[in-house]
């Protein structure tokens, strides 16, 4: 007999990283930028007018917009901004991957997007990385609905150079190409130089890494005017106010502080090549990250039987029970302390084994 049930639409759901109550605990585990926000954002939020709250927020964002226009060098009509930029790239799958064939993205990549693909009905076809977890370019010369893929990849933190995003693009011609950068700002090459020349390409970022903003949600694409339409046109079928009045002031208050913005980028890429160094000590392996992230494997160790000894020891890192990854720990640079925990902690548990 059927029920209501049978109408239900039923997918596998991506998991988040877990977020720990205790505290004390150091949390290297969901990509987090361990400094504040910008100063700037701190002024905004002691003196925003809550009265506005009463009324909707600007639809069209224009004043975010128009800030990462100016900061990016590029035109209005080519920002668009959402809700992170997981309701940004949730967006492009809605709009740009409707043409029935094949979406093509690597084996080993952000969990979030087989799950789109899923729960919006697209095709997908996932694309083998070689032994150094790297693309090749030539996998992706052929026929396809659109690719997708994070760069610095996530969760190996391997950076694909533009010759390689480059090649792509000139293979996929009549395909939408979607370039996610949350992690590029730690030292990556974007591709956002690309889209003067590849009408078709599209340069996806976020606040929640390198701007230290991941419980304000806001993310944005940069792209053709055509793209960003697009876009435009889906968003405001869905829902026309994704973005509410304090995001978009905060928002923009972050944008214009560039300063501080290079600042702890530096940081975190200070702490990540210490940190790297700190691992190879204690035995540890793991490609040259480009990211905000260490993806690391230990030589003897297990990293499901580490996972599990520094959770019980309040340190928080991501473990991935998959094919191909399910040796390797991917460990959030925190601040120097934070580090120096983890490192105090494995050193003795190593030792012991």
């Amino acid at each position: 007999m059927s029920t209501w049930r049978d109408n239900v639409r039923k997918v596998i759901p991506y998991t988040p990283g877990e977020q720990p109550k205790e505290k004390n605990v150091i949390k290297l585990n969901t990509n987090e930028n361990p400094y504040p926000p910008s100063p700037k954002v701190k002024e905004v939020m002691d003196s925003f007018d809550t009265s506005v709250l009463r009324k909707y927020p600007d639809p069209a964002v224009k004043d975010l917009v128009h800030a990462l226009a100016a900061r990016y060098g590029v035109a209005d009509d080519q920002v668009f901004v959402g809700v992170g930029s997981d309701d940004v790239i949730s967006m492009c799958f809605l709009t740009f991957f409707a043409g029935g064939k094949n979406v093509l993205f690597p084996d080993v990549t952000y969990s979030f997007y087989d799950v789109w693909a899923s729960v919006y009905g697209v095709p997908y076809k996932t694309v083998a990385l070689d032994a150094d977890f790297r693309i090749n370019p030539a996998d992706y010369a052929v026929e396809n609905g659109g690719i997708i893929f994070p760069n610095p990849n996530a969760p190996t933190g391997v950076e694909e150079s533009l010759d390689t995003i480059r090649a792509i693009l000139d293979a996929n011609k009549d395909s939408v190409v979607i370039v996610d950068e949350a992690y590029v700002d730690f030292g990556a090459a974007s591709a956002l130089p690309l889209v003067k020349e590849y009408e078709n390409l599209l340069v996806v970022q976020t606040f929640s890494k390198s701007r230290q903003m991941a419980g304000m949600r806001i993310g944005y694409s940069i792209g053709s005017p055509e793209l960003i339409k697009y876009l435009n046109d889906v968003k405001y079928s869905v829902n026309s106010y994704t973005m509410n009045s304090l995001q978009i002031a905060t928002g923009v208050a972050a944008v214009e502080d560039e300063a501080y913005f290079e600042e702890c980028c530096a940081k975190i890429m200070a702490t990540r090549e210490r940190s790297e160094k700190e691992l190879s000590k204690l035995g540890f392996t793991f490609p040259k990250s480009s990211a905000n992230f260490i993806f690391a494997t230990h030589e003897t160790v297990p990293a499901a039987d580490i996972f599990a000894a520094l959770k019980e020891a309040g340190i928080y890192v991501r473990y991935f029970n998959k094919p191909r990854i399910d040796n390797y720990l991917r460990i959030t640079v925190g601040t120097d302390e934070e580090m120096d925990g983890l490192f105090e902690f494995l050193a003795k548990y190593l030792e012991d084994k």
